[in-house]
């Protein structure tokens, strides 16, 4: 049985850091107390112990003790001490570069799979999918490959923003850049706004959240999704 809560962002304008998700958190955790923390992909460059003590407050609030993989003596502990996973967001290609760098991937997949909840925001959800391909980061390191965990069949852009028809902006929209994806490769695609998430359990995936998801399909087709919905046909 495979448990996820994959969200699209840490924080929202205006709230701290989990605050918007803090309610799905605890109720995805339930007893579950034991909480190994992967900061590995270091937003703005934070150090592996800076980005654990935030992620440590907020869980502690929340009733749960958390602790950094790189504070035990090996993965392997890690995965053993773990009730649950929670990886932070950052840069997508650091943390897949650290996770096998590490040799964490194997044992985090294999851990996760074999029913232990994985809980991700922004980078911690790209690597939740089938590749890292959909991730908005810039390729500041270079990981053995693009595949990720695979614990879905399908590719999560955090993040989403919807086109702009008043924008002057003449850059690429995330819209764009899906499409150019779904050109080269055979899965779908959820873009996950900002405030949204989900939650997935086995087959079943529920949107939640705030705010909605747009779904770019395999065949081309596009879908919108608004809390609390089931999402089908990935």
């Amino acid at each position: 049985m495979t448990e996820l809560l994959l969200i699209s962002n840490s924080t929202l304008h205006g709230s701290g850091y989990l605050d918007h998700c803090a309610g799905e958190i605890t109720s995805f955790l339930r007893e579950r107390k034991n909480i190994v923390f992967i900061p590995y992909a270091r937003p703005n460059g934070i150090s592996h112990e800076a980005y654990t003590k935030i992620a440590r407050e907020r869980y502690k609030k929340m009733g749960f003790s958390l602790k950094g993989i790189h504070e035990y003596t090996s993965p392997n502990h890690a995965v053993d001490d773990a009730d649950a996973f929670f990886t932070g967001g950052g840069n997508t290609f650091v943390l897949l570069t650290m996770l096998y760098k590490t040799g964490a991937f194997s044992l985090v997949q294999q851990a996760v799979k074999n029913g232990i909840p994985y809980i991700g925001t922004s980078a911690g959800s790209n690597i939740a999918c089938k590749s890292i391909q959909t991730t908005n980061d810039m390729p500041i390191m270079y990981p053995p490959t693009f595949d990720a965990f695979g614990f879905v069949s399908f590719n999560i852009n955090p993040h989403y923003l919807d086109p702009d028809p008043t924008s002057t902006h003449m850059g690429e929209t995330r819209e764009t850049r899906i499409n150019e994806f779904l050109i080269h490769n055979t899965l779908s695609v959820v873009g996950l706004r900002e405030g949204a998430m989900l939650h997935i359990s086995n087959e079943k995936i529920i949107l939640k959240g705030t705010t909605g998801a747009r779904v770019f399909f395999k065949d081309g087709s596009q879908k919108e999704y608004k809390p609390v919905n089931e999402i089908k046909g990935l």
